[in-house]
């Protein structure tokens, strides 16, 4: 079994445990006590086979992947293949696919962007002084510099408008409440 290590944007692919410390020590970031290398050895030789967050610092992790995969293409390949697109659960409210990734420096893609956004809005119920969330759709099509920067736009205007509460929620970039499709340049 293989261990996959990410922090932020440094990962690796190792044999065993102490590969992985190898790896964890040449990172300045992170802090390698006993406590943590023991812990790191335990989850390695366990069998629990969840991922696991090991906590470095104030609200700062690593993670740790059990794999079979032999290299990190193989790990990448099986990751992609395993996370399904969720299919529409009724007609009256389909979900969205979750936004694409775009491949480039920086994942920035400069041009025009549909977004497509499903958010939970805080609305007044009438006659009482209680409000309720309502699923609410906004579609919007904007210059932006990635998928990101779209995804950011959509949510500034949707806050700064005064017909939107304060209170209302808005999904995450990842999920299935949020599309974008990139448009082109002109």
């Amino acid at each position: 079994m293989n261990l996959y290590l990410r922090f932020f944007n440094e990962e690796v692919l190792v044999e065993n445990a102490d590969q992985a410390i190898e790896f964890l020590s040449s990172i300045s970031e992170i802090q390698l006590d006993d406590s943590l290398r023991n812990e790191l050895v335990k989850y390695a030789e366990g069998d629990n086979p969840y991922p696991k967050r090991f906590k470095v610092g104030s609200k700062v992790y690593f993670i740790v992947i059990k794999t079979t995969a032999n290299t990190m293409e193989e790990f990448k390949a099986y990751a992609a293949e395993s996370v399904p697109v969720p299919a529409a659960e009724t007609e009256e409210e389909p979900m969205m696919e979750p936004a694409p990734v775009v491949r480039g420096k920086d994942g920035e893609n400069p041009g025009w962007y549909l977004c497509t956004m499903r958010f939970k809005r805080v609305v007044a119920i009438e006659g009482t002084n209680k409000f309720q969330y309502v699923d609410t759709d906004f579609e919007a099509k904007l210059k932006a510099t990635s998928i990101q920067d779209s995804y950011n736009r959509v949510v500034d205007h949707l806050r700064s408008r005064g017909d939107v509460d304060p209170r209302s929620q808005f999904p995450s970039i990842r999920g299935r409440n949020f599309k974008a499709e990139y448009l082109g340049v002109d």
